[in-house]
């Protein structure tokens, strides 16, 4: 850390070689970030679910599992009352943790970094990442239904931050590290660096905006911890999608368009059913009069007794768990053999995991909402292939495609991401066939689903952040020209440079003025003073007639020209704390052309964003 410290003295802001140094610190720390959260998630689920309760919850095929082999399968008969005791037990566990350590660490994850970004000045505590790992483990290891996005998310933007911290970098550069340690964690889990790139510079905003600056140090740390991440897995699974290398589905005819456009509305019906079931229950659990420490055990218990329901319902059906944990083995069948499950069940497991993932994220629990919405995007998507299969079989062959493009769809209009989300979903399946409709569905959930989006800590645009008022201030007024605002004034007080103390001082008497300016014998400028340096000299009236302009003058005096923009002429203003400046002509040195007044210069400001806004709402 001490040489990174000489380094970052060493280079300047926009020097490659810093952001190469610094993005490859932040990726090392995401990769080992990413190994240590997958390890101890599936730890905690071999010494809970598996062995204690008897049940392995299923996986996506491209999933390693890596305490098979060390702790064996299930040791005991399977037991859905357990499951709900041990589900119960790590809501306690994690609410524990949390509340006493790191409140900050409860919940999804990805809003507080958002708001680290945007209020915070980069800035998250050094032990948050620590307690969310913990964390995170144990409320999904135990069954809790959430995502890994959320947690992988604040934990790597953590330490990102905790790294500009030591480094003693600026706001700005914290910040653009935090970001870039969000999408290199979300990009080394889920096995998607370009996705995880795309996602830190588009999940900050809910409109659409980007934040142009995360993307190359977030690309270089991605691709790091997605390096360092793959390597901790068995070869024969490093570079196999998520679910698995068979899924390529064909866009045959723009007919299909049709279906996936009536998909794209179901999708939004059920994202604003998902975004306000996970509300109102935090509302629930918020007004319960009760530590907030027992809250996730709670949270965690009713979402296991609502899964034991669903099962009791189904017959013992065990795929119907898909609404515990992540759910991506339910997904898996969805999206590779969606008739075994038919529209029924993916119906249940689509609305049962927002039931429980709200249960289990908005009572305090430590896990991430993607998770959950591509089980719910899924799972919706192939019942809708399905019906469509029934009803058009010569239109629609494939209906698991639906489950591929409902997982992108739904998830792009909640978190307001459709470009990340596309990237993200291809790199997850490694279906490539599907592009087009894909895009047609994330893009209409996107403009549909605005009013109803996950992350509440997202502001609209660049606009609208805390973290860049300054920058839009500085847009602003470099857009303005002094030439635009400054005072042609016919009655402006020139004081040549031979001019009594006494003439002066007679002459204020007979203006408004506050700032003179002082020309020598060809009408150039040479200098100018104030009412306030005149007025030093008003108590010995001796000095009246000796004392001339020259002597009361600045001739060191700071000047704006015409073509000068607002920006420059502010800072000129705020260097010396003054009120007027001159404007100097630059191809006549010493000419004065008038007067620039720091208040004309604010209304100028005031007047443009006034339009700016106006012109945003016309649009």
């Amino acid at each position: 850390m001490r040489t990174l410290r000489r380094l970052n003295s060493a280079f300047g802001f926009q020097t490659s070689a810093k952001w190469i140094i610094l993005a490859t610190v932040v990726g090392v720390t995401s990769g080992l970030g990413a190994i240590a959260f997958d390890v101890l998630g599936q730890l905690v689920v071999r010494l809970t679910l598996v062995h204690v309760a008897g049940y392995a919850p299923p996986e996506a095929l491209g999933e390693h599992t890596r305490f098979e082999h060390m702790l064996g399968g299930p040791t005991a008969p399977f037991s859905p009352w357990w499951i709900v005791a041990i589900m119960t037990a790590g809501g306690l566990v994690s609410g524990i943790l949390v509340y006493t350590f790191a409140p900050e660490a409860a919940g999804a994850g990805t809003d507080a970094a958002l708001d680290a970004f945007h209020n915070r000045q980069g800035r998250i505590q050094a032990r948050i990442p620590f307690v969310k790992t913990l964390a995170s483990a144990i409320t999904l290891g135990t069954g809790g239904s959430g995502g890994r996005e959320g947690p992988i998310a604040q934990i790597c933007a953590g330490f990102a931050s905790a790294i500009s911290t030591q480094l003693k970098l600026s706001h700005r550069e914290r910040r653009i590290l935090l970001a870039a340690g969000m999408g290199a964690g979300v990009g080394a889990i889920f096995r998607a660096p370009l996705a995880g790139a795309i996602f830190a510079g588009e999940i900050l905003y809910s409109d659409a905006d980007l934040e142009a600056d995360v993307i190359l140090p977030a690309s270089a740390a991605s691709v790091i911890a997605y390096s360092l991440y793959t390597q901790s897995l068995p070869p024969d699974s490093r570079f196999v999608p998520l679910f698995g290398e068979d899924l390529q589905h064909l866009f045959s005819t723009p007919l299909e368009l049709i279906p996936y456009a009536i998909l794209a509305i179901i999708l939004t019906i059920m994202a604003i059913g998902y975004a306000g079931i996970l509300r109102g229950t935090r509302g629930l659990f918020e007004r319960m009069p009760l530590p907030p420490h027992v809250r996730p055990a709670i949270g965690a218990g009713l979402a296991g007794l609502t899964a034991i329901g669903l099962l009791k319902l189904f017959q013992g059906d065990e795929r119907i768990l898909g609404v515990l944990g992540t759910g991506y083995g339910s997904l898996q069948v969805a999206v590779t053999a969606a008739g075994q499950m038919g529209i029924p069940l993916l119906l249940v497991i689509a609305i049962g995991k927002s039931v429980t993932a709200a249960l289990t994220i908005s009572s305090g629990g430590a896990g991430g909402v993607f998770g959950p919405s591509m089980v719910i995007g899924g799972c919706v998507g192939a019942a809708v292939g399905l019906t469509f299969q029934a009803i058009v079989p010569s239109l629609v062959s494939e209906p698991e495609a639906f489950a591929v493009v409902g997982m992108a769809g739904f998830f792009a209009g909640v978190a307001r991401a459709p470009i990340s989300t596309i990237i993200m979903v291809r790199a997850l399946t490694g279906d490539y066939g599907l592009l087009l409709p894909t895009m047609l569905v994330s893009t209409l959930t996107f403009f549909t689903c605005r009013r109803f989006n996950l992350y509440e800590k997202q502001v609209p645009t660049r606009m609208d952040s805390r973290a860049h008022r300054g920058d839009f201030i500085v847009d602003v007024l470099e857009g303005l020209q002094v030439q635009d605002i400054f005072r042609h004034d016919p009655r402006l007080v020139v004081i040549s440079e031979g001019m009594t103390l006494d003439d002066i001082v007679h002459g204020l008497a007979y203006t408004n003025q506050h700032y003179f300016p002082v020309v020598d014998s060809e009408g150039k400028m040479i200098g100018i003073f104030s009412d306030e340096d005149v007025r030093a000299y008003l108590y010995d009236d001796t000095l009246w007639k000796l004392v001339n302009a020259e002597d009361v003058m600045i001739s060191n005096f700071i000047a704006v020209a015409p073509q000068d923009n607002l920006n420059t002429a502010l800072k000129r203003f705020t260097s010396m704390n003054l009120d007027e400046l001159p404007v100097i002509d630059p191809e006549q040195p010493g000419k004065l052309l008038g007067m620039l007044r720091r208040k004309e210069t604010i209304d100028a400001y005031n007047r443009r964003l006034v339009e700016l806004k106006r012109v945003e709402g016309e649009h």
